[in-house]
């Protein structure tokens, strides 16, 4: 019999293409997660459904799943409470962790430390910060003595309706191109390294782990190696969707975004100003794939951007980020 699959949180940015690439693979997959979809392949199901309310995880797992592939993010409080029964209950667990656990020790391989480990900002290291609460998710699964599961993390994953541009998602900066508005950026990061992966490519760096015993207690970054600058990458848009933008100090970004908030002050400090130059050397060791056949990011932003001009970002514009960029730009004479 073919081997039964779990994708939690199996439609977005990598799920998507995880998925057609595990049935393609001979699995039976089921797909559960907040979208409604349907499929009318006899290898495919979705379920929909909110995997956190109560009992809903238990009666998933009694289907006896070979493998769960957890797309899921969870504060560090419910996964203490949740990983052992995903250990308990399938052969194969791939958690999604994310190269933001690591340090601003470029290249990134699997050995470069993390924050959790060397970060001297005491005041950072009280939080759950998403770069912490992975990393502390990680420690459960090494520290347990299980050795049924891998860890793999994506760096920043753009795909249909994924765009990023230093800290701004689609909904702030698409919005703004397609209607010819003036995009704000921090100037300090422009000039940093980042790299942006296809979700395809990372989606079926997943699925290629899948069941495969060399991967078995090990951790994989699944992502490209290719890597430009912000400043470069703001060109590759605009060579997509004309657009202009100016770049502020890091405290006018932080107040126009997130009115500083600490959560936006650490995803910019923390990720989006280190080099995020990544070494993907051991996925592709794993899986038989090479960095050439890897779409690059030109290609690869004009391909999502092609499939994503059915969506109206315009249902955005009130958005508070809009909002509040809008009125910087007018108090100080900016506004196009």
């Amino acid at each position: 019999m073919c081997k039964k699959v779990l994708v939690l949180g199996g439609t977005g940015a990598m799920g998507r293409y995880a998925v057609p690439e595990l049935v393609k693979m001979g699995y039976k997959v089921d797909v559960f997660s907040l979208d409604d979809m349907t499929s009318d392949n006899p290898m495919l199901k979705y379920f929909k459904g909110n995997i956190k309310e109560p009992g809903v995880l238990e009666k998933l797992l009694n289907n006896h799943y070979d493998g769960v592939i957890d797309f899921m993010m969870y504060p560090t409080s419910e996964f203490e409470k949740v990983y052992t029964m995903f250990l308990d209950n399938t052969e194969h667990y791939i958690f999604l962790s994310s190269c933001r656990v690591f340090a601003n020790e470029p290249p990134i391989t699997e050995k470069t430390p993390r924050l959790l480990d060397v970060s001297d900002d005491k005041e950072f290291l009280k939080t759950d910060d998403y770069a912490l609460y992975k990393a502390r998710e990680e420690n459960m699964l090494i520290n347990s003595p299980y050795t049924n599961w891998t860890i793999v993390r994506p760096a920043t994953t753009y795909s249909t309706g994924r765009f990023q541009l230093v800290t701004l998602e689609a909904p702030t900066f698409i919005h703004r191109m397609q209607t010819g508005k003036t995009i704000v950026l921090p100037e300090p990061a422009m000039e940093c390294q980042a790299t942006l992966s296809w979700g395809k490519d990372v989606g079926v760096m997943i699925a290629r782990i899948l069941f495969n015993k060399k991967a078995y207690r090990e951790s994989y970054n699944v992502a490209t190696a290719e890597h430009h600058s912000w400043k470069e990458i703001a060109g590759i848009y605009n060579s997509i969707v004309p657009f202009k933008y100016i770049t502020v100090s890091v405290e006018d970004y932080l107040d126009i975004i997130a009115q500083g908030a600490d959560g936006a002050k650490y995803q910019l400090i923390y990720a989006r100003m280190f080099q995020r130059i990544t070494d993907n050397s051991k996925i592709l060791s794993l899986t038989g794939m090479k960095q050439s056949e890897l779409m690059t990011l030109e290609n690869g932003l004009r391909y999502e951007y092609e499939k994503s001009k059915n969506i109206d970002f315009s249902v955005y514009a009130n958005d508070y980020r809009n909002i509040r960029m809008d009125d910087y730009l007018r108090k100080n004479n900016l506004l196009s």
